[in-house]
């Protein structure tokens, strides 16, 4: 009879076993088959373009051309390869730009600029001329607004401002740099 209980023991010890296996791969988190761990693929691309975006009025906020533009799917953003680009500011004036690489969200608002940027104002007027040299750029083209935490230069007739961070208005053409500021004038010819 002991012979008879340790075998039934046994058998009912395998089925709570076979059981619990059974629930444990019912209810085992699921994965999905279709994902896909590699780089993010674009909706689309187009080489050799001219891009206008326009706001919510309208009128032209910014343009930009370059060799090859790519958009992603998943989020509607934009890359662009080799950038040329045009901001305006809220009275038209152009400030023409490049840089190795611009992203782009959906909506149009936020550009960043990557790699050796060039942004310049060409004079109009009372206004001055005015280059700024960078290594990346963030602007917000609908609202005239860029900004960077790197090393600037903005250059202007007369004098080379050197220093760490930028902050600026295209509207009310105010650039601050923001650290680390250095400032150096060209000597002016003398007048006899």
């Amino acid at each position: 009879m002991t012979d008879r209980r340790y075998w039934l023991a046994v058998l009912a010890l395998a089925v709570i076993a076979l059981a619990t296996q059974i629930l444990v791969w019912i209810n085992r988190p699921r994965v999905d088959e279709q994902t896909y761990g590699g780089p993010p693929r674009s909706d689309y691309t187009l080489a050799d373009f001219t891009m206008n975006a326009l706001d919510d009025t309208g009128r032209l906020s910014f343009a930009i051309s370059g060799p090859r533009l790519a958009r992603r799917g998943e989020d509607g953003s934009i890359y662009v390869t080799d950038p040329r680009y045009t901001l305006l500011d809220d009275q038209g004036q152009p400030w023409l730009g490049r840089s190795n690489s611009a992203w782009i969200d959906k909506s149009g608002s936020t550009m960043k600029l990557e790699g050796d940027v060039v942004l310049e104002r060409k004079a109009d007027g009372p206004i001055q001329p005015a280059t700024i040299h960078t290594s990346d750029l963030t602007t917000w083209p609908k609202t005239g607004k860029l900004e960077t935490a790197a090393p600037t230069r903005i250059e202007q007739p007369g004098s080379i401002l050197r220093g760490t961070g930028l902050r600026g208005d295209m509207n009310t053409k105010v650039l601050e740099l923001l650290s680390d500021v250095h400032n150096t004038f060209e000597p002016r010819p003398r007048r006899r």
